[in-house]
């Protein structure tokens, strides 16, 4: 029962629809130690991790999270190489991305961004072009597409599984523990 309060503390924040000015950033391979660099993993508290996001980018004044905000970000290829670190995503998302989008993800990187209730939109290379000029975008989790103003519409793949964990607000061990019931019925009747 500790666990599981604990846990029902510990919810995410749902993720469904939003509308979000999009922060372009078109560099391939970005990996995990740029995102968040190794100096600065020294917490395990996600709250503050944002201000050192792409700290060592963000000392030339042309990068563009220093003159662009939004909840999206359009990032290249392969985004999220390198090691496994966690704290990639909580950054992010303690900066206030919702989603990244790109066409390639590490796959690490990708797993921990849907096990914390970030979204990774990956992107055919044709729909990626069509809309990375776009400043604003619309993310729609449940219809699985991201929209231009003008009216463009790409769709998007994602797990089953990771789609329901996003769109409720859970993770894997949440979905479990809001079987509990149905759990311990199952071990009652099978034991």
């Amino acid at each position: 029962i500790g666990i599981s309060r604990r846990h029902r503390h510990l919810r995410k924040r749902p993720v469904s629809s939003f509308t979000s000015r999009v922060v372009v950033l078109p560099i391939d391979n970005i990996d995990t130690d740029q995102i968040i660099p190794a100096r600065f993993l020294t917490t395990t508290g996600r709250d503050q991790l944002g201000e050192a996001l792409f700290a060592d980018w963000r000392t030339d004044v042309a990068f563009p999270l220093n003159h662009q905000s939004g909840e999206i970000l359009l990032a290249g290829r392969n985004f999220g190489c390198g090691s496994s670190r966690e704290h990639a995503v909580w950054a992010l998302q303690s900066y206030g991305f919702r989603a990244i989008i790109s066409t390639d993800f590490a796959d690490i990187f990708r797993n921990n961004a849907l096990g914390n209730g970030l979204l990774p939109i990956q992107l055919e290379s044709q729909d990626y072009e069509r809309i990375r000029q776009a400043t604003d975008l619309a993310v729609d989790l449940a219809a699985q597409t991201v929209t231009t103003r003008d009216g463009f519409v790409a769709r998007f793949p994602i797990d089953a599984f990771a789609k329901h964990c996003l769109l409720n607000g859970t993770d894997a061990l949440g979905y479990l523990l809001a079987a509990e019931a149905e759990i311990a019925s199952y071990e009652t009747a099978h034991a």
